[in-house]
């Protein structure tokens, strides 16, 4: 069965790249509706866009969605997670401006409330896309692929020249709340020269010390330092999960990804559907309902996160 939010939640935050205020209001939505944006700030233009991969620019550091219009909403990867990650497959998220808050630079803000309020069974028959053979994408050094697997399993790998991070490897199966007990408070991350660069070029002018991980060589900047001492790359699985949820119906499928980001998720979801032998659409049986991301999260699973 699909699931949507018992009730509305709501945010007020900054954007990560304007820094200007933003408030969204998550509403239940109908089954079979999926996740859509609305720009309630734009009233000339349609101001309806749709939560799907073909949607998807190529603005860098996040995933920016653009309707035919023009119109458009970006860095969705964090609340296109937490919805996935909590089982929430219907949902209309409304914003007064063109980016989702960044919050603290992760999904746990998101993936509390939405637990909090719960998720409605619909009396619709939910929908999953498994994959039958192995895509993928190399660039540059980094790939990304999907396989077959029973559930949705994301296995990432990174390496980074600051000793702060380093190389890192981990793998999860996303079942039973997984994605808020791991990964929901994990936050985005960047080196202080980034940063600063970006500042100077008149972009993340929302991104403070505050909502990131920022290193410099050996040390992290940030208050309080890390929340785990592989934070960086669960960010980058949370990144994955949201960017592969817009795919328009959950994966049953192992994704790997080496250095990859949210363009090379991109083009691998692109590349799987343009290979119709490679996946096929089909009903979820309860066993396989059961294996989804946020089937069996608990209030409980809260406690564990920051």
């Amino acid at each position: 069965m699909q699931a949507t939010l018992t009730q509305t939640i709501s945010f007020t935050g900054v954007g990560l790249h304007s820094g200007q205020p933003v408030r969204m209001d998550v509403h239940p939505a109908a089954a079979n509706s999926g996740i859509w944006f609305k720009r309630t700030d734009i009233t000339d233009a349609d101001n309806m866009i749709r939560a799907i991969y073909t949607a998807v620019g190529t603005k860098p550091l996040c995933s920016e969605l653009t309707n035919a219009a023009g119109v458009g909403v970006s860095t969705v990867e964090h609340i296109m997670a937490a919805l996935a990650g909590c089982g929430i497959h219907n949902a209309l998220v409304e914003l007064d401006g063109p980016e989702v808050p960044i919050m603290d630079g992760c999904s746990v803000d998101f993936a509390r409330a939405i637990v909090e309020v719960g998720a409605r069974k619909q009396a619709a028959r939910l929908y999953a896309i498994e994959i039958l053979s192995p895509v993928m994408v190399e660039e540059n050094g980094a790939m990304a692929m999907l396989t077959p697997a029973d559930g949705l399993e994301i296995d990432f790998h990174i390496d980074f020249s600051d000793a702060a991070i380093g190389r890192q490897h981990k793998a999860l199966d996303m079942r039973n709340g997984t994605f808020v007990r791991e990964l929901s408070d994990s936050r985005t991350f960047c080196r202080k020269a980034d940063i600063d660069m970006m500042h100077e070029q008149g972009l993340a002018l929302g991104g403070t010390y505050e909502n990131a991980v920022v290193v410099d060589g050996d040390d992290v900047l940030s208050p309080g330092g890390l929340r785990h001492a592989d934070e960086a790359v669960r960010h980058k699985m949370l990144d994955a999960l949201g960017d592969l949820s817009l795919a328009g119906a959950p994966i049953l499928g192992r994704y790997t990804g080496i250095k990859a980001g949210h363009a090379m998720t991109n083009k691998l979801l692109r590349k799987l559907f343009a290979n119709p032998d490679s996946f096929r659409l089909v009903p979820c049986t309860p066993a396989q309902a059961a294996r989804l991301p946020g089937v069996g999260v608990r209030k409980a699973d809260l406690a564990l996160v920051a």
